[in-house]
């Protein structure tokens, strides 16, 4: 069983990890689906190692999973053993019209 403080410690560092803008973005589309690195790169207009970047440090913070299929790597949400994001998954602004106007980039 975990203490109080180990859960405060750990909510605290995932909070951390959603305080930035670009990977609450990055949250943001993927509670819509799961998408590949070059999607996510052109929806939010900005580079492949700026993305990669905050996908790592997302992963190591356990909110995302990634899954290789053939050779591109896809990611989704892993946040089921973090109740606490829950309100806050719910108050981020829908990206279903920024992805239905993205045209899928041929990687993947």
């Amino acid at each position: 069983m975990t203490s109080p403080e180990t859960s405060i410690a750990e909510m605290a560092e995932t909070l951390k990890l959603l305080s930035d803008k670009t990977r609450l973005m990055i949250v943001a589309l993927l509670k819509e689906q799961e998408m590949c690195v070059c999607d996510i790169v052109d929806i939010l207009e900005t580079t492949q190692p700026n993305i990669s970047q905050h996908l790592k440090k997302l992963k190591t913070g356990g909110i995302v999973n990634e899954t290789r299929r053939s050779q591109w790597i896809y990611y989704a949400l892993n946040v089921g053993d973090k109740p606490y994001l829950n309100d806050i998954l719910n108050q981020l602004p829908s990206m279903k019209e920024k992805i239905k106007a993205h045209h899928p980039n041929r990687c993947c």
